[in-house]
């Protein structure tokens, strides 16, 4: 194995990107230095993971047995140099474009997202920072660029995420009880943070990020008025339609509008994963916002993807392949960080909360299972074949960091003791 030797041809499954769709991706990086930099460092991490690693001379790395998930390394020129000039990017945009592949994606991420903090050696850790790329200006999320971010992933398209959602039509973690269908778990995750949020009858709601409008739906039929707002006017369309068929029309009202442009005030504030697309340096206006759109007496119901505090710290600036193709401007937060965040800029106190990370794991199998099935209607909504493994990638991966406890889903429930 050699990142000086010429790959073979592409394998016939093997998508071509279209360069007006995705420019720069057919043609991997060329650096020498940094290739044999990253192809040194990749022999050394998985020489103890959970994996097999193949190679097309019959080499085989890794510490797992037969039986173990299977890397397949098709292309090491191209995989190593896509590695070398930016490893956060790269090792995805390389299964993308099918310079490497599995068939249990998942169980080849899992070992990886386990060792994530020891992957690189921590004498090697502060050099990779000086170097690595931060989030671009143009993704901050102002105003303005919190619609240009959202834009990117929720208006894709409605039936993009109709095609491998539940009827539901949430886009978050369900919480499983014994039994229970994935649209059952939705609902008892939406009873939940309703509880959380006091929500009932007669209660006057405002949620923070609508999806396509199942909470204020569950919420109207609590006999609650809900003010609901979204940024996203593909989502807006579809919201509205679905409130109306169910009958809610008069008691919910969609709004295309900014959180920081929220007014009124409010027995209840519930925002469900949303936090995560605010941005750091925006978490003391939005918890602001919540405290200040609470009547004295209020709750707020909040469910959020947490991290570990000391790995949102020192990957707070940092720009990876779910920011370049999937959420920019994304940051997720940690339990402190919300904690401080709304000690530090609301009256209200904790009153709650759970975590059930395993259960967004099997959610997001769940989505996988139902994407790969449905793939060939979605091919017919004008998606290529490196969407589909952009998006293959894109779930597993967020499923191996839940599976290996990287990362965290909490509902947080909090209350104005006034």
């Amino acid at each position: 194995m050699s990142t000086s030797s010429v790959d073979r041809p592409a394998a016939q499954d093997s998508p071509v990107p279209d360069g007006s769709r995705w420019p720069g991706l057919a043609a991997p990086p060329h650096s020498p230095v940094r290739a044999r930099a990253a192809e040194v460092l990749f022999r050394r991490a998985v020489k103890t993971l959970d994996v097999r690693v193949t190679f097309p001379d019959g080499t085989v790395l890794g510490a797992g047995g037969p039986d173990a998930p299977r890397m397949r390394i098709l292309r090491p020129a191209a995989f190593f140099h896509r590695l070398g000039a930016d490893a956060k990017i790269g090792f995805g945009e390389a299964y993308m474009v099918g310079d490497w592949t599995t068939d249990d994606l998942p169980g080849v991420l899992t070992p990886f997202a386990e060792r994530m903090a020891t992957i690189v050696p921590p004498f090697l850790q502060r050099f990779r920072r000086l170097a690595e790329r931060t989030q671009p200006a143009a993704e901050e999320n102002t105003i303005e660029g919190s619609r240009a971010n959202i834009h990117r992933h929720y208006d894709l398209s409605n039936d993009l995420f109709s095609a491998f959602l539940d009827e539901s039509m949430m886009y978050s973690s369900a919480l499983f009880g014994p039994g229970d269908t994935l649209t059952a778990a939705q609902h008892r995750k939406l009873d939940s943070v309703l509880d959380y949020a006091g929500v009932r009858e007669d209660s006057e709601v405002l949620e923070i990020g609508t999806g396509w409008g199942e909470l204020s739906i569950r919420a109207a039929a609590r006999g609650a008025r809900v003010t609901s707002l979204t940024i996203s006017r593909e989502q807006k369309v579809l919201a509205d339609a679905r409130i109306a068929e169910a009958g809610f029309a008069d008691r919910v009202d969609v709004r295309l509008c900014d959180y920081r442009e929220a007014t009124g005030e409010y027995d209840a504030v519930v925002s469900v994963e949303m936090i995560e697309a605010v941005g750091a340096a925006y978490w003391p206006t939005f918890f602001g916002t919540v405290g200040g759109r609470l009547r004295p007496g209020g709750r707020f119901g909040l469910q959020a993807i947490t991290m570990d505090h000391e790995r949102m710290v020192a990957s707070a600036r940092s720009y990876s392949w779910i920011h370049k193709y999937i959420f920019p401007g994304g940051i997720i937060p940690s339990v402190r960080a919300i904690e401080e965040g709304m000690r530090d800029n609301t009256r209200l106190k904790l009153a709650g909360m759970r975590e059930f990370g395993q259960d967004y794991a099997r959610t997001l199998k769940l989505w996988r299972d139902r994407f790969q099935s449905r793939w060939e209607d979605i091919r017919g909504f004008g998606f290529d074949d490196v969407f589909r493994r952009m998006w293959e990638f894109y779930l597993a991966y967020s499923e191996a960091g839940f599976r290996a406890g990287h990362l965290k889903v909490h509902q947080f429930g909090f209350a104005d003791p006034r």
